[in-house]
């Protein structure tokens, strides 16, 4: 049975603009293909969708079953069909028709991440610029996309050619909802594929407003297709036939079911999972920096980004100024409604989630850490915002590497410090994690830092910095932080795959 299509944007400028926090109601289909929203086709497993500051119902997300998968599937296979043909040009400028649509709207995309994400407005403005600068990028690289000519004895040659992969999923995640579908589906249309991606169940909105603008660009209707759900909904979209390539982000549990789930068909996979980073800043490094670092590598998106930088080790020397000023600074951090420009935190994604936060406190502070700061729950002035997802961020001193807050990722707005003496001691405690998704160093010798990066087993690796990335930057991790990259050129490896032709000018050899 067919979907009923309804080509009517999901939300107006204008009722995005006359939005603040806790009024913004979101109505009507959340899932998206063959060129317009679909009505789903049973509403029975509706979930709530809470808005993060007010802790107010915003929306219903209805997930898909096998019926919806399917025809989303084959709805983006039909639109490959097309859109491989094209000329890498022709592809680049439907691409940078998107771009320049969401540099457009970038504020009122921005406004509806916030409601739905419950980050800083200031945050948000950053990730839709990344958004749309990533898609530009890509439109760049569709049209030098080419293979290469080999000579062979006898004048015979042969040559490649980098062909699209066909239809390709796109699991995201809900701490930069639509940066993430940005990331995945530029590539994958860059090289000449056909996406169908799935945000999280947390984050449903802001997906469907890039499949709109992809729709508005010209693309061909079912290039970029939007299904929502959760686990079952995931696990179709992975065992589906007709999927070329799955493209994860998210948890290491969850990862390693995507994996499994895609190897039954032999489909490659590009995993971004999750990160317990080091950041080490030794005594000669310039401290106003490297606390500005730390407070960067912590404390984003109240502290929800997988290669926040959660294990500072400080050496001993500088310990106490260190702490000093990041707990002072840390202390002065605006905690309350996101959509404020003052704000610099905003509320976190849910109330389950914050409890686990807080969870992690409690036992830091069982297992001996001390809180100098923050921890607990925070309850802003405004009425409006009693029911929010807050906390104040946190700074954990007196921490040893075999604290549970040291091992596991709490995904939460929580720093532990720990002090190191020796370059050659904090590289092995550095390393010592089954995680390697970033890395980061703030010294003034410069020798040092470029030899503590060669030994550091992470895919990222800053110096005098944290978390500085661009879309022209290959992104991912070590071990079980994740295989394959996103950004740059070499993610066209992961979205491509490569066919050798062989041409002999003379008579066949053969032995029979």
């Amino acid at each position: 049975m067919a979907a009923q299509l309804l080509r009517t944007p999901l939300l107006s400028t204008a009722v995005i603009r006359s939005a603040s926090t806790g009024t913004l109601e979101v109505k009507g289909p959340l899932s998206f293909w063959g060129g317009g929203r679909v009505n789903p086709l049973d509403t029975k497993k509706a979930e709530p969708v809470y808005e993060p500051a007010t802790g107010r119902v915003l929306c219903d997300m209805v997930p898909c079953g096998p019926d919806e998968v399917e025809q989303a599937v084959k709805n983006a296979h039909a639109a490959y069909l097309k859109w491989s043909k094209l000329a890498g040009m022709e592809r680049a400028r439907v691409m940078l028709e998107a771009a320049r649509i969401i540099r457009e709207q970038r504020d009122e995309i921005a406004k509806v991440e916030v409601i739905n994400n419950g980050k800083s407005i200031t945050e948000a403005r950053v990730d839709i610029d990344v958004a749309w600068q990533c898609i530009e990028y890509y439109a760049g690289l569709a049209g030098t996309l080419s293979g290469q000519h080999i000579q062979l004895p006898g004048g015979s040659f042969a040559y490649t050619r980098r062909e699209p992969l066909g239809v390709c999923v796109g699991i995201g995640a809900w701490n930069y909802p639509f940066q993430i579908a940005a990331w995945k589906s530029a590539p994958a249309l860059a090289c000449g594929n056909a996406m169908v991606f799935k945000p999280s169940p947390m984050t449903p909105v802001t997906a469907v407003m890039l499949a709109e603008i992809y729709a508005q660009a010209g693309v061909p209707e079912g290039l970029f297709n939007v299904v929502q759900g959760g686990a079952e909904t995931g696990s179709l979209l992975c065992h589906h036939p007709m999927v070329a390539k799955v493209s994860f982000t998210g948890s290491v549990p969850t990862g390693k079911k995507v994996m499994e789930i895609s190897a039954k068909g032999v489909k490659p996979v590009t995993l971004e999972l999750g990160g317990k980073s080091p950041l080490i800043i030794f005594k000669d490094s310039e401290l106003e920096n490297a606390v500005k670092g730390a407070l960067m590598g912590n404390f984003l998106t109240q502290g929800e980004v997988c290669c926040n930088g959660t294990r500072v080790f400080v050496q001993r020397e500088i310990m106490p100024q260190f702490l000093e000023e990041v707990v002072k600074r840390a202390k002065t951090i605006t905690v309350g409604d996101p959509m404020q420009i003052a704000t610099r935190m905003g509320a976190l994604i849910s109330r389950p989630h914050l409890e686990r936060v807080l969870g992690f406190i409690s036992q830091a502070k069982k297992e001996g850490a001390r809180v100098l700061c923050g921890g607990e729950p925070f309850v802003p002035n405004d009425p409006n915002l009693k029911g929010g997802y807050f906390m104040s961020p946190c700074v954990l001193d007196n921490c040893r590497d075999d604290m549970t807050c040291v091992k596991e990722e709490i995904f939460g707005p929580v720093m532990s410090v720990l002090p190191f003496d020796t370059e050659e001691e904090v590289i092995e405690r550095a390393n010592n994690t089954t995680f390697g998704l970033a890395a980061g160093v703030f010294t003034r010798d410069i020798a040092r830092a470029h030899r503590v990066v060669e030994n550091l087993q992470a895919g990222t690796c800053f110096i005098n910095n944290y978390n500085k990335t661009s879309v022209e930057l290959p992104f991912g991790g070590y071990k079980m932080s994740g295989i394959g990259r996103e950004n740059g050129q070499v993610a066209v490896e992961y979205y491509s795959q490569l066919k050798t032709v062989v041409v002999e000018k003379g008579d066949v050899e053969s032995l029979f």
